[in-house]
């Protein structure tokens, strides 16, 4: 597939607000497996476990669990395809990365005191890639029942707080361009005249009257309702291709202590830092029969968004031998609480054609960079409850439990028109369970590790994102001072997202995921 390539764009204008969708809330609220190659063959059961540089990210408390130092790198290389079915039409798209996927260490401070219970003290610093946003998506095929007219349709007839958009932001005034209009409304609304007009809906009615998608009803009503220049009662041929790119971080900074070797107790300050960019290209192509009047016969919408911001959150935790063998543990891992900044680029390009007369095209590219002011994400706390049984030096069985509700997800401030999306969020989402097994064999130095993992969709009705399923094995030699190990990892889920963030056009594709990721670590024990 053609990659779509961010512009270099002349003009900027500064703006208020952006549509958010309830999935930008969840790209920053979910994390995927990362970490080292032991932890990822494992698929992540190490909150009663410890001893394993990406066990930190889990259960803060298992630094406490190394007794010597260590420091280790991770690569990974990952293998996403998506399978397609639009109406039936069936495509698929591929993208393959390679990256830097956790690197860190961990430095332990012993106290050989006999009368002191409090022996040990762990720091660690550790950097893990928790999402790799690189994907590509590719969708195909015949829509019977829908135009994208709906899109441009629904923010011009209730982009004004229910009522349309006047006709004075949308026609353009003796001397005055494209950029000029797009660039004012971007940046000075809304305003005291019209405080319930958003700048993005009076910018998406713009492009849809001047690419001629949309007429103004009765062009002597300044406030004149809209209709569609598309034809009905057709099909509509559409496409939408979505190209990203970016990562989201983390930098933990961690301390934990042991009492006794039979308690363990551990804290973590996470810096959260993301970006994200996101390039989407929609197509429509329509047969319908050729009237007196030019009407649409087809268009190519695109979108950039760029996405970036950090954020902060913390950890708790703490491991407890039961038994010599038996542990067990609990963890919690705080909201994070994130800055983001949103930039995007906007273009139309339509074509027009009447009975017995020549195309007309219109390219309707501003040529202007949308940047929205800053706001803030919280997204949910987590809990993780595990138990593990070591046998001795042979190996060990590992089983953790993460609860998470998505629906504490929200945008802020509140007062800033984020009302709306917090409240589809509350309706949309839900909680959510994560279960993780794994377990590990040892046949002298080399290691042999196996684990699953299971999460449930973190919507209500459980189809927009379905459950995920994932398994994993892997291996590790010691070889004394140094480690190397290796994992594989493979993960399948399905959802079902609309193209276009609009309840006028809501059509969007059957995706299923299949997640392949190869991990390589190489440990260093100092």
């Amino acid at each position: 597939m053609k990659k779509i390539l961010f512009l270099f764009i002349t003009g900027l204008t500064v703006s208020a607000s952006y549509s958010q969708e309830v999935t930008d809330a969840l790209r920053y609220s979910q994390d995927n497996l990362t970490g080292t190659a032991r932890f990822r063959a494992m698929s992540g059961a190490f909150g009663a476990v410890g001893g394993d540089l990406s066990s930190l990210s889990v259960n803060p408390a298992g630094s406490a669990i190394f007794n010597s130092n260590q420091v280790g790198v991770s690569f990974s290389n990952q293998n996403l395809k998506n399978n397609s079915n639009y109406f039936g039409t069936e495509t698929s798209d591929k993208e393959n990365s390679f990256i830097l996927n956790q690197a860190g260490g961990v430095f332990v401070f012993k106290d050989h005191n006999p009368n002191n219970g409090w022996s040990k003290i762990a720091i660690g610093v550790t950097y893990e890639n928790t999402n790799n946003f690189n994907n590509e998506v590719f969708s195909a095929g015949t829509n019977p029942f829908n135009s994208v007219d709906g899109y441009f349709l629904d923010y011009a007839n209730y982009g004004n707080g229910g009522a349309p958009v006047p006709q004075e932001f949308v026609n353009l005034q003796p001397g005055e361009t494209l950029t000029d209009l797009y660039q004012f409304l971007g940046s000075n609304l809304p305003n005291g005249q019209y405080p319930n007009l958003s700048g993005f809906s009076a910018q998406q009615a713009l492009l849809g009257k001047m690419g001629q998608v949309i007429n103004i009803d009765d062009p002597s009503n300044p406030n004149s309702a809209y209709s569609t220049n598309v034809p009905k009662d057709t099909d509509y041929y559409q496409t939408n291709e979505i190209y990203s790119r970016g990562y989201n971080s983390k930098l933990s900074f961690n301390i934990a202590t042991s009492y006794k070797d039979k308690l363990y107790f551990g804290a973590n300050l996470n810096v959260h830092i993301t970006d994200y960019r996101r390039s989407t290209s929609f197509y429509e192509a329509n047969n319908g029969a050729l009237q007196s009047g030019a009407t649409i016969s087809d268009l190519r919408f695109n979108n950039d968004l760029h996405t970036y911001g950090n954020g902060f959150s913390f950890q708790l935790g703490a491991i407890g031998k039961v038994t010599k063998n038996f542990r067990l543990g609990v963890a919690y891992e705080s909201n994070t609480w994130y800055e983001l900044y949103e930039e995007l680029y906007q273009s139309l390009y339509t074509t027009r054609q009447a009975a017995g007369g020549q195309p007309i095209n219109a390219n309707v590219n501003p040529d202007v960079i949308n940047v929205y002011d800053s706001y803030t994400l919280q997204t949910p706390d987590k809990w993780t409850f595990s138990a593990a049984y070591v046998f001795g030096k042979s190996g060990l069985l590992s089983i953790d439990y993460a609860l998470k509700n998505y629906g504490n997800t929200k945008f802020k401030p509140t007062n800033a028109g984020f009302g709306g999306i917090n409240s589809e969020i509350d309706n949309s989402l839900t909680s959510t369970g994560e279960l993780r097994i794994g377990g590990e064999y040892k046949i002298k130095q080399l290691s042999l590790r196996g684990g699953y993992r299971f999460e449930g969709s973190p919507y209500k009705n459980g189809t927009t994102i379905g459950d995920l399923n994932s398994y994993s094995a892997g291996l590790g030699y010691n070889f004394g001072t140094t480690k190397l190990d290796l994992a594989y990892s493979y993960l399948e889920r399905k959802s079902n997202e609309a193209f276009l963030a609009s309840p006028g056009f809501t059509s969007g594709a059957n995706i299923t995921s299949k997640l392949n990721n190869v991990t390589m670590t190489l440990l260093f024990e100092l």
